[in-house]
């Protein structure tokens, strides 16, 4: 009974690894085949449309965090 369940905890888990295998390997393909086809989609975005966070939001948000810690600690 043992090995009837190693037999099977095996073939699970090289189902599973096979599984995996076959979608990286099909996500590579996908993405090759995109960046053959569609290149000005993956194309880097300029840097002035990124977001800026001021020393301000940084603070904002340090806040937060600390605010929420003291919160659960003293809960």
């Amino acid at each position: 009974m043992i090995m009837e369940s190693i037999k099977y905890m095996i073939l699970g888990m090289g189902i599973v690894y096979i599984f995996l295998y076959l979608m990286v390997v099909v996500l590579d393909w996908q993405h090759k085949l995109l960046l053959k086809y569609f290149p000005e989609s993956f194309e880097d975005s300029p840097k002035e449309q990124t977001p800026t966070t001021s020393k301000r939001d940084k603070l904002k948000k340090v806040a937060a965090i600390t605010a929420a810690l003291h919160h659960m600690k003293n809960s």
